[in-house]
């Protein structure tokens, strides 16, 4: 039996707008075939309209050090007022990240890594290494994300940084892969594109200092 799955397997029967003000969430009326190859029951489903996002972790190799970012994250704060969540290894809305940054119509997801970097870390993307690309939250939320590894130079990084039209607080600094990593242990970062990013970082950095360094 073939089980493998494609978007023709997805019947959409209505989709309505149910906001639209500085994010979207849309209702969709689907059905889809299941894996006995019949057709499921018309499901209601809202998606919180995203978008296509890209990340990307700057590593200095001849320095060996990693640039991380720190900022305000309204979602985590409103998760800590939740007290059904279970509880965080720290109790801060602000966390540490990789830098981010959501697509525009027209632009290619490398671009919008390039562009971030400067925006959100004062950074130059010397040379760039695809990581992969991951859905956030399927379950819920329509943000496809492709992940990348730059080649930076980190000597003067730091600081504040982020555009003050978008209401951006960005403290930039840099760390060393053991400390990084220590941190992901520790339960010191819990944004889930970060700990992919440094999980994958783990397993290549001899092979990047390699070609970078």
């Amino acid at each position: 039996m073939n089980i493998s799955k494609t978007h023709k397997d997805v019947d959409i029967i209505k989709r309505e707008t149910v906001f639209d003000e500085y994010f979207q969430m849309i209702r969709y009326h689907v059905k889809h075939r299941k894996f006995d190859g019949e057709w499921s029951e018309t499901l209601s489903r809202e998606v919180f309209q995203r978008g296509a996002v890209t990340a990307v972790l700057p590593y200095d190799a001849k320095l060996d050090r990693l640039v991380l970012i720190e900022q305000f994250r309204t979602g985590a704060w409103a998760a800590l007022e939740d007290d059904k969540v279970f509880p965080m290894a720290t109790s801060s809305p602000w966390l540490v990240e990789v830098v981010a940054g959501v697509v525009e119509e027209g632009e290619a997801p490398e671009d919008v890594a390039r562009r971030e970097l400067e925006e959100e870390a004062g950074c130059v993307a010397l040379d760039m290494e695809h990581i992969y690309p991951c859905h956030v939250s399927p379950g819920a939320v329509n943000e496809p994300l492709a992940i990348f590894c730059a080649h930076v130079d980190s000597e003067n990084i730091g600081g504040i940084h982020g555009l003050d039209e978008e209401g951006e607080d960005i403290r930039v600094f840099t760390v060393s892969p053991d400390e990084a990593l220590a941190m992901l242990s520790d339960g010191r970062i819990l944004n889930s594109t970060t700990i992919i990013s440094l999980q994958w970082f783990a397993l290549n950095h001899e092979k990047l200092r390699a070609r970078w360094g």
